[in-house]
């Protein structure tokens, strides 16, 4: 559920505010937003060195999965601050990269013609003898010039490298060569000479990499900096006083008020106004909490004034998942793997584990009533003891998709309905979900067959009328007349809404349908021999593995849309919130952190 939270007004000495800032920051319960423009140097030096210092943390992880070179040693300044050392030495690294770079093209401009001294042409320039170089794709004979002579240095199939040698300056039609400033040996010693220092500099960055702990000292350091600087900015002053804004859960306004009384400060506490941007807080049961990874995975949020739909998300998004896979088998290897890796990361948040083995229980309760253990066609006796007849069957599965499209849109107006209760707008969510149960007996009618009720044509019209009446406030006619002109597009689309469900039947059948295929292809004929049994066995391995990937990608693409898309849709919920983050020290373990 999400959080209430109370409009906090914090006033205090302007010869306190460092104080008060420090303070505030220890008992970090205060959102704060800042009351003027954030600007100043130290402000966008304090961010500016966040940032690098984040992206330097970035690249140092690529590096933390190799072997630190025995050899290769730190200084206690540079492991003072890691992330200062590893900036500049990526830094360094790039610069290096990109000089190497143009040595290489160097070297290649430079080999056809082999290793000469550019010193050597000057001086034979200087007593009036002129060398030229020159290159041609042509492989026809060169005709060189009056009085000059031709030496061709090397032919390929770019074409011809040669010199012209004359005792005065010629002209001649053809790529020249600019006069090189040094030698092809020295272009390989110099690039050398880089390779060796980029060496190096890989084996203090993979050194760096393994000093985490370091690291995210520093981190919390400069991240507290940006903090306190952007909270000192953002606050007003007038006649001595200063003053800052923010937001504070109501059940910790309490702990707030404490802290005002032992520090001085003035507080003036409401509710937040329609037009404030209200960070979201959300707070749930232990058993809504593991669909909070997917939610952080696909970064949305709620706004403050909506409404957190987790608990509903979890269950449906655990029935479209086993639908989607729809496979036993591969549902026990979810399973087996998940707990596996929670054996194997007893330190690592519970949360994602505790999702994965449900949403593995669940594939494999569907794929027992479905009868489906990897495509198999014949099961032995015992693990058809589970199927459900009705469910085998694709028509009614399609059916059950239509059905569960029904229920979901249902709960999404009825939610809608309660939380505007007090609304005529609550009535026009009653005339929806009468809408919504039209459209499904009119899908089930138009795509399986199935009669259409007499009623659902007097449900259609009564429906809509109450739309029609309720769905505005007659105080908002005025403003909000269009939603009238797009109600016909608006049943529309709650048809093909409803009717998108079917997705769940034909993906999950298209798994199905993939599994056999890839067991037909291995054992259709037999196996007559190891070879065979081999060749089988590699394919099998192949083909479900394939079909597990391409099963777990239509989560993504179906399991998680008609939880964000279609049903947030309909109970108008619009993703548009901000995190709460109270302003607060981050410290390290056994460490503490300064500004």
């Amino acid at each position: 559920m999400i959080v209430g939270m109370k409009k906090v007004t914090l006033l205090c000495m302007e010869d306190d505010r460092s104080a008060s800032l420090n303070a505030l920051s220890e008992l970090g319960v205060l959102h704060i937003t800042p009351v003027t423009p954030l600007l100043g140097a130290e402000l966008d030096s304090s961010r500016s060195e966040l940032r690098d210092a984040q992206l330097t943390h970035i690249s140092l992880q690529t590096y933390q999965k190799q072997t630190v070179a025995a050899d290769t040693h730190l200084s206690a300044e540079e492991l003072a601050d890691p992330l200062a050392t590893g900036y500049a030495l990526l830094r360094r690294k790039q610069q290096l990269t990109n000089s190497v770079d143009a040595l290489r093209k160097e070297q290649l401009l430079l080999e056809p013609y082999g290793d000469f001294e550019p010193d050597t042409i000057t001086t034979l320039l200087e007593r009036n003898i002129t060398v030229k170089l020159y290159h041609t794709a042509s492989k026809k004979p060169i005709e060189a010039p009056e009085n000059t002579l031709l030496h061709i240095i090397r032919a390929d199939s770019r074409g011809q490298y040669f010199a012209i040698v004359g005792q005065s300056n010629f002209t001649f039609e053809g790529a020249e060569l600019p006069l090189p400033t040094r030698s092809l040996a020295a272009v390989l010693a110099e690039h050398d000479t880089l390779n060796q220092e980029l060496g190096e500099i890989e084996n203090q960055l993979i050194t760096l990499s393994h000093e985490e702990t370091a690291i995210q000292a520093r981190l919390a350091v400069l991240e507290n900096r940006a903090a306190y600087v952007t909270a000192r900015e953002g606050m007003g002053a007038a006649n001595r006083l200063s003053y800052l804004q923010g937001f504070c859960p109501v059940d910790l306004v309490s702990a707030l008020q404490e802290s005002a009384g032992a520090q001085g400060w003035g507080l003036v506490i409401d509710d937040p106004a329609e037009d404030d941007q209200v960070p979201t807080l959300i707070r749930n049961p232990a058993w809504i909490r593991p669909i909070d990874c997917v939610f952080t995975m696909l970064d949305i949020l709620p706004g403050y004034r909506e409404v957190d739909i987790r608990s509903v998300f979890l269950l449906f998004f655990a029935l479209f998942f086993a639908i989607l896979v729809g496979d036993a088998g591969y549902g026990a290897i979810f399973l087996a793997i998940a707990i596996f890796l929670r054996i194997k990361n007893k330190q690592a948040p519970r949360e994602p584990f505790r999702l994965a083995i449900f949403l593995s229980l669940c594939t494999i309760v569907w794929g027992a009533i479905t009868g489906n253990y990897f495509g198999i066609l014949h099961l032995p006796a015992p693990l058809r003891g589970f199927e459900i007849p009705w469910m085998k069957d694709d028509h009614n599965l399609m059916a059950f998709s239509f059905l569960v499209g029904a229920i979901h849109l249902t709960i999404a107006h009825l939610w809608s309905a309660l939380r505007q209760i007090k609304s005529t707008r609550a009535i026009a969510q009653l005339g929806w979900i009468g809408l919504t149960w039209v459209m499904y007996f009119l899908a089930s009618s138009m795509i399986l067959g199935s009669e259409l009720p007499a009623w659902s044509m007097g449900l259609f019209w009564g429906c809509l009328l109450i739309l029609i009446l309720f769905m505005t406030p007659v105080k908002h006619l005025k403003t909000e007349w269009a939603d009238h002109v797009m109600l016909p597009f608006d049943i529309i689309g709650n048809f093909a809404d409803l009717v998108s469900y079917v997705r769940l039947f034909a993906v999950g059948s298209a798994g199905l349908a993939v599994a056999i295929a890839f067991n037909e292809l291995a054992v259709g004929t037999g196996i007559d021999s190891v070879g065979g049994a081999i060749k089988a066995s590699i394919i099998l391995f192949l083909g479900h593995a394939l079909n597990i990937i391409l099963c777990l990608m239509s989560i993504l693409v179906h399991g998680v849309r008609l939880n964000t898309l279609e049903f947030s849709g309909h109970i108008g919920l619009e993703w548009a919130g901000f995190k709460y983050e109270p302003f607060a020290i981050r410290r390290t373990a056994g460490q503490e952190v300064s500004r």
